[in-house]
């Protein structure tokens, strides 16, 4: 059986009953005030947040009846909100599915070590941590003044992948949310000439390997609210997303300054990914141009009109640059 929205009772009907610095101008956003878990405001975001996870999951069909999902946990705000809501879903979902959180240990100078162990015990969840120094590998091939997150990234993935398969995992789920996947768009479009994002389901280039990313409809700000919340205890990374100068910080602020200007605005790109029309772009990959006249219908002469050509000779002074 697979989650799907037509699957009743539905996953997004389970959600339901769920109970590096910024600077100043992006603070509002992504670093927000600490919230109390008894109010009203923090139970109204945790619904939302089931929510929009189970519509996502149930649009996508990301999870099937036993499934075994590795939750990848970063020590940051979002996966850790991914791997609580997907624990309370697991509680009442119409399907039954296995949790197993892994971390992954890049031996990163200062890292705590102690810190996700420690708050996973706490957890009725299973667990690995796995030691792999991909540290020194980014380190000794990436100069100093250069970004590190493309390195680190496919090392990161490679070991990741390893690890799905030796835990028996079916599926891979990572804590990207909806700001991240509009954030990779606009690297695309603007560094790579791509339209091209994150998809909140995907199948490896290998064929082995499903990644889910539940978190697809979930804005970043209210994870971050949540998270505070929550309190969990948060591992900043001294690599990639910290560094000044790179990009995806850059198309970061400027969303945010967007989302400022205009709220809603990047919920409405998102949304523009889910309603692609390629005969209206450019890629004849997708849309076959050249045929186009061997589908067009013919045009009936209507008697009660001129034929068009004696109507363009009367109107050609309307439209004459001359």
């Amino acid at each position: 059986m697979e989650l799907n929205s037509t699957t009743p009772p539905t996953l997004a009907d389970a959600a339901q009953n769920a109970d590096g610095e910024p600077d100043a101008a992006s603070k509002p956003l992504v670093n927000p005030p600490r919230i109390s878990r008894d109010s009203t405001n923090f139970k109204r975001l945790h619904r939302r947040l089931a929510r929009e996870m189970g519509k996502a999951i149930a649009d996508y069909g990301m999870i099937s009846d036993g499934d075994r999902i590795m939750v990848c946990l970063s020590g940051g705000k979002d996966s850790y909100t991914l791997l609580t809501l997907l624990s309370e879903l697991q509680r009442r979902a119409p399907v039954s599915f296995e949790l197993i959180a892994m971390n992954l240990d890049q031996k990163q100078p200062g890292f705590p070590a102690d810190v996700l162990p420690r708050y996973l015990d706490q957890l009725d969840v299973e667990y690995r941590i796995i030691e792999a120094d991909t540290y020194a590998i980014v380190k000794e091939k990436v100069p100093a003044d250069r970004v590190a997150c493309s390195l680190c990234s496919r090392l990161r993935r490679g070991v990741i992948y390893r690890t799905a398969e030796d835990l028996g995992a079916t599926k891979i789920a990572l804590g990207h949310h909806r700001d991240d996947m509009v954030e990779t768009l606009f690297l695309n479009l603007f560094h790579a000439a791509r339209l091209k994002s994150m998809p909140p389901k995907l199948l490896t280039d290998d064929r082995r390997h499903v990644v889910i990313r539940p978190l697809a409809y979930c804005a970043e700000a209210d994870i971050a609210k949540f998270a505070r919340g929550m309190e969990y205890p948060i591992i900043p990374c001294n690599l990639c997303g910290t560094q000044p100068q790179a990009q995806r910080a850059k198309i970061k602020a400027m969303l945010q300054d967007w989302e400022r200007a205009n709220p809603g605005r990047l919920d409405t790109i998102f949304r523009a990914t889910q309603d692609i029309r390629p005969s209206q772009l450019g890629d004849t990959s997708l849309f076959d141009f050249d045929g186009l006249e061997g589908q067009r219908d013919p045009m009936p002469e209507r008697e009660d009109e001129a034929p068009v050509f004696e109507h363009y000779s009367s109107t050609h002074a309307l439209f004459s640059f001359d």
